[in-house]
């Protein structure tokens, strides 16, 4: 996720164009996705607060999914559906024995 988040990161802060796939504006869209796609990538990878980190992540990736790709065939959304599925066990299963929200 944060090969796509930082390419994003970078539109966020040279005012890049971006989309509006919700009808919120095009910058608080993309700040949402730089949200879900860079930070909270990040704090699931320490394991902090990490079951509350997969649910934006879960939630740019059915955007992506069904609103981006939503006309798209599948081969199109398949990944933005993996990566969904895997961010959602991972809000239902939490960091692991590892993370920081354990210690």
């Amino acid at each position: 996720m944060l090969t796509h988040g930082y390419g994003k990161l970078q539109m966020l802060i040279n005012g890049a164009e971006f989309g509006n796939p919700i009808g919120i504006g095009a910058t608080p869209s993309l700040f949402l996705t730089v949200l879900g796609e860079f930070v909270c990538p990040i704090l699931i990878i320490i394991g902090l607060k990490t079951r509350l980190a997969a649910i934006p992540t879960a939630i740019t990736m059915a955007v992506a999914a069904f609103i981006v790709h939503g006309a798209d065939p599948f081969q199109k959304k398949e990944m933005a559906l993996v990566y969904l599925l895997i961010f959602v066990v991972i809000a239902v299963l939490g960091p692991g024995k590892f993370g920081i929200d354990k210690k």
